[in-house]
Order: structure tokens, then C-alpha cells, then sequence
């Protein structure tokens, strides 16, 4: 095998350090499905505690701990009522303190999800803003505007909410008077602050200075593309098969705006206050790899999630076209890819990789769905598409349950549907309930383990309980043996923070490279193809003697 192309060679800029978010394996919590400490039925800050030793074991270097501050959850925390204080439904700040210090004992960091975008209808800054005027400082915090029509009766533009209908709610003024729209780009639990306004910047630099004073290693952002819009709010309709969070189109009022980058170098500046090398970390659905760098620009964020990868289709060609552009953009920037294949967002790649027809981000599958997935190969091609994953330079997230196999839920009953999307579709768009549900740890347990009173925010499906953590722990071939195996090899050789050298001669339809010592050969063909000459280190699945089989992945130690 020799290489191919000028630019097959790619390693991780050196210059600024070896900081830990260039090469970290980041596993992400969502709190409310992780374990139950008090059976209520809703996972809390006790139960994570209870279970970070098994993320110790798994071998991953930090935690992105999805929201657990004040909140009414209509969007599962989304919507944050209080930003410097838990959430009862998940514990106490003093919880909160004592997770992180067992994470940290551990030898695990801890990021936390800030939601800058849209606080919750329940923040004191928005019922402020309700019982004052039009033009107030109060509503400048956010963005109310005169609606069209003669007497203000159409909203102020025709923009869609994230979540399906209107991005536009009208207050009744204190005086029972109809009045001014607000926008809320989700639900109308959520209205969205003006980043525009001095306030609201020097607020959020209060709420990132509190969570770092208490020893946080860093943020993921929410909808980080998001808090800037264009100037005028102009009209703006997207395409019918569009996704949800602006990932496939270009020139979108909402999001990806300019102004939005001098937020995060303002951003920037604080963490910098801090030793320990703080991390910020992008959710920005931008059209390209290359729009999606500007985020990890040098005095800006660190990380920004590699939504191209984890969109692209299981096909060799596309794949490696996808990398060499991620290497290429973010190398430029001086910073790490950051690679992803699932997250609370997205359909599991157990099933998407399996999918046979369209579903657009966003919409999640459901039991009307066309071209269902097939559990047997979703399964196959995402140890797979995981075995190639974990061999790329860079840093790399994992989603809770992933490292079990587990499936997106298909068929949860309509009455136990909590995503806003379901109910502002009219029932026409299932969501992302069914990546949600609680995790299995115990084959024989209430609630397989989630907590000893077999209560459960989300129905669980029977067939959980083969993939409990305890069944699999005990099979040397199960989902979660072969990423315990994977996360060791990778920190072991240094592939995080290794060099990539695509190869060719194992085929058209494979992704060949060698990173340092190892060979990585996935095959997405329809053929078997040869195991290069060395020791296997690990295989995705089993080998048929010499040949790795279709929709497999295999690490050889080279000659």
C-alpha cells in the first residue's frame, strides 16, 4: 500500500501545546435518562455520581453534562430559568459539587451545556420583561417587535420555529391590551435574548465566571450559531426538506450571522482568566466544514462539533472526501476536528446508518415512518463506523448508551411523546424522544437498573434488556467490550493525537489510512477485502480468516 494525494498527510498543529480538548474522548450525559438516584423516575446529579467509575472503566476523558440548571423543562432543560443554580428534579448545587469532584478524582473533566441562545418564559428577565412597556430596557433583553398588519396582528416576519410553527408569540400588555411579538426560534417557552444589548453580554460573562469559579473544565454551547440575527429580520422561508437546525442551507437569517464570532472571543478572554486550559465547544449546523472552522479560529472556541461527518451517508467515497475537508479546514485554524456520530439531537447511528429512506435532522422515526431501519445492520455498520471513528486525529464525543449498541426507539407509545417538535407539528414529526430513553445497566432490575422503582420518563422496550451494561460487560464481544477495547488501543497508540496517511489497495469502497503504527482499513463495499499484513488489534466484528467482511472495521499493527 503506498500514498495517495499531496495532501495525505495530516497531523495536529503542535504549536499551541498539547492542551486535552485537541485529542479527549468526551463521553455526553443527558442527565434526565443516565440513572435515578430517588426512583422518581428521572435521572439526577446522585445517580451520575453513583456511576462514574463505569466511565472510568469505559476510559473516557471527560463528561459533557447535558443542562441540570433551573428549569420548567418544557425542553428537557433547554430552557433555563435559573443559570447559576440545579434544577431540584436533578439535586443541589452541593450535588452538583460533589459530582464534579468525584469526576475529577476519577481523572475525568467535566463540561457543561450553556444555553445562550433563549433563556426559559420563566426567567425573572422575561416576566420582567412582560410586566414592562414597549421600548423598555426590560424587553431589550430580548426581541420584541411591533407586529405587521393595522393593527399589529401579523407577526413582525414570516420565520418558522425550530420546533415547527410560528418564531413569533404575541404578550397581552399589562394593560389586557394586545401587543408587541417576541421571538423564540424554538418554543414559545423560549424566547430569545437580544445579543445585541451590553446587558446580556455581561450577564452570560457572570454565569461562565460562576460555573469556572466552581471548577468546571469548560462549555459545550448550545445553538452557538444562533444568537445574532441579521439586521431588519428579513423574511426568510427554508426548503422543504431542509433540516431543522440550518445544517444544509446557506445566507439563513438565524443563524451563522457574522457578529455572533465576537461573542465567542469575548468568551474566550474570560476562560482564559482560568489555568487548566477551559474549553468552549461549538453546536454550530453551518452548510460546510470549512463555515463550521471559523468557530475554532485561534481566539475564539476549541472545539466545534463535525456535524458534516456525522451527516454523511455510509459510503467510502463520501466519507473520505468529508475527512480530508475536516483535516484540511481545521487544520487551517489551528485547531482539532472534533468527530461525532450521535448525540440527543440526532437518531442513534445504530439506526440512521440503517435507514432506507430520508428523515431530516430534527425529525426523528417513529412507527409511521418510511424505510425503518434494520436493527441487525444499524448495529454492524455503527461498530464499524465507531472502530474508524475512534482511529482519526482529533478529539472525539460519545453519546450516552452508544457504547452498548443501543437503538433509537421506534415505537414509543404516542401518549408518552414528551418532544415539543411532536406537539408543534400537529403529531407530523416524531422528534428525538426515542435517543432519549433511560439508559439499561442491569438485565434484572427495575427499570434495568435505571433506578429500584421501575419508574421511567420514557417507556423502555423490552428488548433493552440484552443490551443492559452488566450482560454486556460480561461478553468479551458485546458493543461495549469492543469500545472499552478501542478507547484503550486509542489512548495507548496516541491516535488522538496522531498523524493520518490515507493508503491505498484495500479498494474502492474502503476508508484506508495509517495512523502512527496502525493500519485502519473499514469496509464499506460489497465484497470482502483483504486484512493487511500485521497483528489485528481490534476488529469491529468478526473476520472471515484473511478478509475483513462487508461493514467492518479492523486496526492492524503494521509490519
Amino acid at each position: 500500500m503506498t500514498s495517495t494525494a499531496p495532501d495525505a498527510v495530516y497531523s495536529l498543529p503542535s504549536a499551541r501545546g498539547a492542551e486535552w480538548w485537541r485529542s479527549a474522548v468526551i463521553y455526553q450525559i443527558y442527565p434526565r435518562s443516565f440513572a435515578d438516584s430517588n426512583g422518581d423516575g428521572i435521572g439526577d446529579l446522585p445517580g451520575i455520581t453513583a456511576h462514574l467509575a463505569e466511565l472510568s472503566a469505559l476510559g473516557v476523558d471527560a463528561v459533557w453534562l447535558s443542562p441540570f440548571m433551573t428549569s420548567p423543562q418544557k425542553d428537557a432543560g433547554y430552557d433555563v430559568a435559573d443559570y447559576c443554580d440545579v434544577d431540584p428534579l436533578f439535586g443541589t448545587l452541593a450535588d452538583f459539587d460533589a459530582m464534579l469532584g468525584e469526576a475529577h478524582a476519577h481523572g475525568i473533566r467535566l463540561i457543561v451545556d450553556l444555553v445562550p441562545n433563549h433563556s426559559s418564559d420563566q426567567h425573572v428577565w422575561f416576566q420582567q420583561a412582560l410586566a414592562a412597556s414597549p421600548g423598555s430596557p426590560e424587553r431589550a433583553r430580548y426581541l420584541f417587535r411591533e407586529g405587521k398588519g393595522e393593527h399589529g396582528e401579523l407577526p413582525p416576519n414570516n420565520w418558522q420555529s425550530v420546533f415547527g410553527g410560528p418564531a413569533w408569540t404575541r404578550v397581552t400588555e399589562p394593560d389586557g391590551t394586545p401587543g408587541q411579538w417576541y421571538l423564540h426560534l424554538f418554543d414559545s417557552s423560549q424566547p430569545d435574548f437580544d445579543w445585541t444589548n451590553p446587558e446580556v453580554q455581561a450577564e452570560f460573562r457572570r454565569i461562565l465566571r460562576f460555573w469556572l469559579d466552581r471548577g468546571v473544565d469548560g462549555f459545550r454551547v448550545d445553538v452557538a450559531h444562533g444568537l445574532m440575527k441579521k439586521k431588519g429580520l428579513p423574511d426568510y422561508t427554508p426548503a422543504a426538506d431542509a433540516g431543522s437546525m440550518g445544517g444544509d442551507e446557506t445566507d439563513v437569517p438565524y443563524w451563522g450571522q457574522p457578529e455572533v464570532h465576537d461573542i465567542y472571543r469575548d468568551w474566550h478572554k474570560v476562560l482564559a482568566e482560568y489555568d487548566g486550559d477551559r474549553a468552549l465547544c461549538a453546536e454550530a449546523w453551518m452548510p460546510t466544514v470549512a463555515e463550521i472552522a471559523k468557530w475554532v479560529r485561534p481566539d475564539e472556541m476549541n472545539q466545534a462539533f463535525n456535524f458534516g461527518y456525522l451527516m454523511t451517508e455510509w459510503d467510502a467515497a463520501k466519507l473520505r472526501e468529508v475527512i480530508v475537508e475536516s483535516l484540511h479546514e481545521y487544520h487551517a485554524v489551528g485547531a482539532p476536528s472534533t468527530w461525532v456520530l450521535s448525540n440527543h439531537d440526532v437518531i442513534r447511528h445504530a439506526s440512521r446508518l440503517a435507514l432506507t429512506a430520508d428523515s431530516p435532522q430534527g425529525d426523528g422515526i417513529g412507527p409511521n415512518s418510511p424505510g425503518k431501519p434494520d436493527p441487525v445492520l444499524g448495529l454492524r455498520r455503527a461498530r464499524a463506523a465507531t472502530t474508524l471513528m475512534l482511529a482519526l486525529p482529533g478529539s472525539a464525543y460519545l453519546y450516552q448508551g452508544e457504547e452498548l449498541g443501543l437503538p433509537e426507539v421506534i415505537d414509543i407509545p404516542d401518549d408518552a411523546r414528551q418532544d415539543p417538535t411532536w406537539f408543534r407539528t400537529n403529531h407530523e414529526r416524531y422528534g428525538r424522544d426515542g435517543c432519549r430513553v433511560p439508559l439499561p445497566w442491569v438485565a434484572d432490575a427495575p427499570a434495568y437498573g435505571f433506578n429500584d422503582s421501575g419508574n421511567s420518563w420514557l417507556p423502555q422496550p423490552a428488548e433493552w434488556k440484552q443490551l443492559a451494561r452488566d450482560v454486556e460487560a460480561a461478553d468479551a464481544a458485546s458493543t461495549l467490550s469492543l469500545y472499552t477495547t478501542l478507547l484503550a488501543q486509542r489512548r495507548a497508540r496516541s491516535l488522538g493525537t496522531g498523524t493520518l496517511e490515507w493508503i491505498d489497495g484495500a479498494g474502492a469502497d474502503t476508508v484506508s489510512f495509517r495512523n502512527g503504527n496502525v493500519v485502519v482499513i473499514a469496509n464499506l463495499g460489497a465484497d470482502p477485502v483483504p486484512v493487511p499484513a500485521g497483528r489485528v488489534i481490534v476488529s469491529s466484528g468478526p473476520l472471515q480468516g484473511g478478509l475483513i467482511p462487508v461493514d467492518t472495521t479492523v486496526w492492524v499493527e503494521a509490519d
